[in-house]
């Protein structure tokens, strides 16, 4: 039995975590911490794990406390993580963060992005990117993992297949790319209440979104080089879930991209490969941990969209970092994600 500690549980991850955990036959959740709330019982916050955590109450971050576990997740704001996991890897617990605190290698470029400096730059190079699709292997012997972030989830796994390849041409790669608005947290925010964002659709960040750098890093890994990445992130009038379309040039009409697609997924227990001319939805991956894609060449062009859907909260946070927990403890990739989509 995995001993499970989770730092802030009172986001939408945090609960999207616990939720995926009370079904996990081989993890216990012995610890969550909240300065906030402590004392406050999980299923008092959250009704809907009434009978699955009636015992466990917020309590307040302790390293001893948390250093007993097995893993540690860090469902936490951008630089919390920094403070702490240095102590609990020095006590011998792994620690998955879905934070974006150690996504990128470079210290400098990730204080440009989020405002302020790096708080362990010293662990950075160990720090394992969690996208299990590319990195199985060095996750299952990492310390520290940094779980990707939705859009990056969604754009990375759609553009790989053509950029491994070397079919694509790396320099012209456009990521339109819409997501529910739970995407935004769940602190009160104007732009995320019912009148605000129902209704409307509208993109956002168009200079420079904080994952640019972030799927950036991951397309030149599978482009062996420079990529010109235009990412453009929408906010769609749903709840959950990313619907990323993508476009690549790739001058070679004659390939077989509908194969190419399947061969590279066909191991890949969350990944689906939709029939050629498919066009993956997003309540199709409601509440579950997968990534659905389809790829099409309108009029046979040169114009490659490749269509990629996720739920943001499950294969895009709270199910990857599940996911990296069973390849990391030598488990069944799929236990507690077996579940399927909800529809309707």
């Amino acid at each position: 039995m995995v001993k499970v500690g989770i730092v802030g549980g009172t986001g939408y991850t945090g609960v999207e975590l616990l939720r995926l955990l009370a079904q996990h036959p081989q993890a216990e959740v012995a610890v969550i911490t909240s300065r906030s709330e402590a004392g406050v019982k999980v299923a008092d916050m959250y009704p809907n794990l009434r009978g699955h955590y009636d015992d466990l109450a917020f309590s307040v971050p302790d390293v001893a406390t948390l250093g007993a576990c097995d893993v540690v997740f860090f469902a936490t704001p951008h630089g919390v993580a920094h403070a702490l996991a240095g102590e609990l890897l020095a006590a011998g617990t792994k620690v998955i963060d879905l934070s974006a605190d150690f996504r990128l290698q470079d210290a400098q470029e990730w204080a440009q992005w989020y405002g302020q400096p790096h708080g362990a730059p010293d662990l950075l190079p160990e720090a394992v990117y969690g996208l299990p699709e590319v990195n199985r292997e060095a996750i299952k012997g990492a310390r520290l993992i940094a779980v990707p972030g939705c859009y990056p989830t969604a754009t990375q796994l759609g553009l790989i297949p053509l950029l491994e390849a070397g079919l694509a041409d790396p320099s012209r790669l456009i990521a339109n790319c819409a997501s529910g608005v739970s995407g935004a947290g769940r602190g009160a925010k104007v732009g995320s209440l019912l009148c605000e964002a129902s209704e409307s659709m509208m993109a956002y960040s168009v200079k420079g979104h904080r994952h640019l750098p972030e799927i950036s890093q991951g397309l030149r890994r599978a482009a062996n080089g420079p990529v010109g990445l235009t990412f453009v992130p929408h906010l769609a009038p749903m709840i959950r879930g990313i619907h990323a379309t993508l476009y690549a040039t790739v001058a070679d009409r004659g390939v077989d991209l509908q194969a190419l697609f399947e061969q590279r997924y066909a191991n890949e227990p969350f990944v689906d490969v939709m029939p050629a001319g498919s066009h993956p939805e997003t309540r199709s991956v409601r509440g579950a941990n997968v990534c659905r894609i389809a790829v099409h060449r309108p009029q046979g062009g040169e114009l490659v969209v490749v269509l990629s859907a996720i739920d943001n909260l499950v294969k895009g946070a709270s199910g990857q970092a599940l996911q990296n927990m069973n390849i990391l403890f030598g488990l069944d990739e799929r236990l507690g994600l077996a579940h399927a989509a909800l529809l309707p």
